[in-house]
């Protein structure tokens, strides 16, 4: 098998990528940074670490802290350093949004703005990192044990390290923080993750051509079903609806609010209609157009025709009168193989130019 080698040139550009990402991962924009008050409400700060780490401390030195400042601040033991990304009232309403309970959480002290000294031993800490974690990996694997480190992250002084692990059950890992205690010399600390939280940290390009949300902005994950791709009439094809995760994409989340409010203008899928021609049962919807496509089967699709919301609510009122009308006065729908409604998005457009030149030869033949 032929192997594939990456050049200097292709390693400078994956350094850089990763540079960047480790310095704007998760960017929250301060409206009210230049509001000369924002920092008198409080001297609360944000301060981000490595990818999607975020951490809040009192600035109770009163130093002139703005986003993008580093800065050391207090940990246990030692210190860490990190980047300033939010000042002010937002911090306040951050906390509230990431429900951080301020008379449980520890907010730690802001110690100084870094110097040169302190960002180069930051820098020679994570240096250490990689080699940290193939090295944890192998040790993890000699004890037995069924789980995945996925990140090692050390803090800024060297003097601790946070292993970021991936297991499906409990994991008994207390022999396992003693190896890497004489292992590495630094203390430790375990912290799982899932599989959204890795590939936020491990970040990427998604399907739309953007950095993934879960690397860039996202910091709480919900839970994302299957009912949301069939609300949206969206293909259920397992390789399209996986993320790099392997899981359902977040951003099948994002619209279902306007779906489901649309959809409440629809009329009720088990009601059907009576025409003096037919019954007709519920097939699909498009919920964004305010349309409803119905079959004259009730288990497959026949006679296809797609009416707008508010002649099938006309229609379902007449039959409760005891009314029924001649026909629906719809259109015929184009629908894929899979049952899902596309209209003029389908691509069996392309084939009818071609459709149409076969059956008018077929004509001609007849007249002959």
């Amino acid at each position: 098998m032929k192997q594939h080698t990456v050049g200097p040139e292709h390693q400078e550009l994956s350094a850089a990528a990763t540079q960047r990402n480790s310095a704007h991962m998760l960017p929250v924009c301060d409206w009210l940074s230049d509001l000369p008050e924002n920092t008198r409400l409080t001297d609360l700060i944000e301060v981000q670490f490595k990818n999607t780490r975020k951490g809040y401390f009192h600035n109770a030195a009163n130093l002139p802290l703005e986003k993008g400042v580093k800065v050391v601040v207090e940990a246990n033991p030692g210190y860490d350093v990190g980047e300033v990304v939010l000042t002010g009232k937002l911090v306040e309403l951050q906390m509230k949004k990431n429900r951080i309970d301020s008379s449980r959480y520890e907010v730690r002290q802001v110690i100084r703005i870094a110097t040169e000294e302190d960002l180069e031993k930051a820098r020679l800490a994570h240096a250490r990192e990689h080699e940290t974690m193939i090295k944890a990996r192998e040790l993890a694997k000699s004890l037995g044990l069924e789980m995945k480190i996925g990140d090692v992250e050390y803090q800024g002084d060297g003097s601790k390290a946070i292993f970021f692990y991936i297991a499906d059950g409990r994991v008994d890992f207390r022999q396992l923080i003693k190896v890497y205690a004489e292992t590495f010399r630094i203390r430790v600390e375990m912290k799982q993750i899932g599989a959204r939280q890795e590939a936020g940290r491990i970040g990427g390009t998604g399907p739309c051509g953007r950095e993934l949300c879960c690397s860039t902005w996202m910091i709480n994950f919900s839970s994302v079903g299957t009912g949301a791709a069939r609300l949206q009439n969206i293909s259920p094809n397992p390789t399209k609806l996986a993320g790099m995760c392997a899981k359902l994409k977040c951003c099948l989340n994002y619209e279902v609010p306007v779906y489901e409010d649309a959809a409440k203008l629809l009329p009720n899928r088990h009601t059907e209609l009576e025409t003096k021609e037919a019954t007709w049962y519920f097939f699909t919807s498009d919920p964004l157009a305010g349309t409803v496509t119905y079959s004259s089967d009730p288990q497959k699709g026949i006679n296809l025709t797609t009416l707008s919301a508010a002649r099938a609510h006309e229609i379902i009122a007449m039959n409760r009168r005891g009314e029924k009308p001649d026909t629906l006065e719809g259109n015929k729908a184009v629908v894929t193989e899979i049952g899902y409604q596309t209209g003029h998005g389908d691509v069996t457009r392309f084939d009818k130019k071609k459709q149409h030149h076969h059956h008018d030869r077929r004509d001609r033949r007849d007249r002959r």
